[in-house]
């Protein structure tokens, strides 16, 4: 079995992995203690990065954007 590693993939789960990093990066910071400005700023983050995993999976790529011309 071959194991192909192409830039979707790891674009994939680097977004993956930085929604998981904010995540608990956040969750951590909140449990030990933040006021309210921190914490809407940790939501702000979060919701960020699901924003770039969410465009990444579903912005055309550039061959069917061409095709749809």
């Amino acid at each position: 079995m071959r194991l192909e590693i192409t830039q979707k993939n790891l674009v994939e789960y680097g977004t993956a992995g930085l929604v998981l990093l904010s995540g608990a990066l956040a969750g951590h910071y909140a449990a030990v203690g933040m006021n309210l400005v921190q914490l809407a700023g940790a939501a702000t983050a979060v919701l960020g990065s699901v924003t770039v995993a969410v465009a990444v999976r579903v912005w055309p790529s550039k061959t069917n954007a061409a095709k749809a011309d």
